[in-house]
Parts: C-alpha cells; structure tokens; sequence
C-alpha cells in the first residue's frame, strides 16, 4: 500500500514539474533521480570498498519498486560495489546497463547533452549526491548525508531554465 502510493506521488511529481513546464516551453523536461547507495558493511573501517548488509540489499531491491512504474533512460553509478550492488537491480528490472561514473567529474557538457529531456537515476554517496544536486540546482543547499540515512530520494527536474527539485524519504 505504502509503495503503490509512493509511486502515485513520484509520478504526480514528475507530472506536475516535467510535463506541465515542458508544455509552456515547448521543451521536453530532463529529469535526475538520485539516491545514495544502500546499507553498507561498516564492520572493517578499513574496507574502502564495502558490500551491500542483508538490508541494503533489501533496499537496493525496494528500489526497484519504486521505479516501476517510472521510464528510465539511463542508470550512473559510481563503481564501488555497494553503488553498483544498489544499481544492478533497477538496472536489471529496467534491462538498461549501469554507466559508471566518477563522481568528481559527471556534471560535464557531455553529460548534460546525453541527458537531456531524458529520465535518469543516478546512484552515488553520502558527500557525492548532495554535491550533485548542488550542481543542478545552482546553489550549495545540500550537506552531506547523514551516514545513517539511506532512505532519500532527490529528484531534479530541468525544463529550460526552470528547475524544481523535491526529497521524498523512503523507507
């Protein structure tokens, strides 16, 4: 119950801040799904590249239905496992590859015209999404992520010069 109507607020949210833009610019919106990677094993500080725990697991596939419903064109994730590990699921059920990305580098003129008028989820961390979403945005509004929450999910819409952004938590 609760995802069917998490999926019904993310589809009036695109709706409502792609499409009726798009309309009265003639252009087609560009939409960013973005979220941090699932829980991650944090039992060896000295592991810089830890797997996904049971939950996050768990959680990388709860992604999937919440996407469901939602046309991706692309799939970024930066290429540590617990990224990849939260990305191959949607990937799979949306049978698109993962494109990996560095995170120090992805808001290119490359990338913008690849993405544009085109739905795509990227998956990153705690420091790399909030600098992300700075950067679509045009201003420093997010922090880091608290390492505790794995549950936000940051979605961007462009369409023209108009950018709305929303953070729904899912948990």
């Amino acid at each position: 119950m609760l995802k069917s109507i998490l999926k019904t607020t993310i589809l009036l949210l695109i709706s409502y801040t792609g499409i009726a833009q798009s309309f009265s610019k003639n252009e087609q919106a560009t939409t960013y799904f973005l979220i941090r990677h699932a829980e991650k094993y944090t039992n060896d500080l000295t592991d810089k590249n830890p797997s996904l725990t049971e939950q996050g697991n768990i959680r990388a596939n709860n992604w999937v239905k919440v996407f469901s419903d939602i046309k991706v064109d692309y799939i970024f994730s930066t290429e540590y496992k617990r990224t990849q590990q939260t990305a191959n699921p949607i990937a799979k059920s949306k049978n698109l590859p993962v494109t990996n990305y560095n995170p120090g580098n992805l808001y290119t003129p490359k990338f913008k015209e690849q993405t544009k008028g085109k739905t795509s989820i990227i998956i990153g961390h705690s420091n790399t999404i909030p600098a992300f979403i700075n950067e679509l945005i045009h201003q420093k509004k997010y922090n880091i992520i608290d390492e505790k929450e794995y549950g936000k999910l940051f979605i961007v819409t462009i369409s023209g010069s108009t950018i709305s952004e929303n953070v729904l938590t899912i948990n």
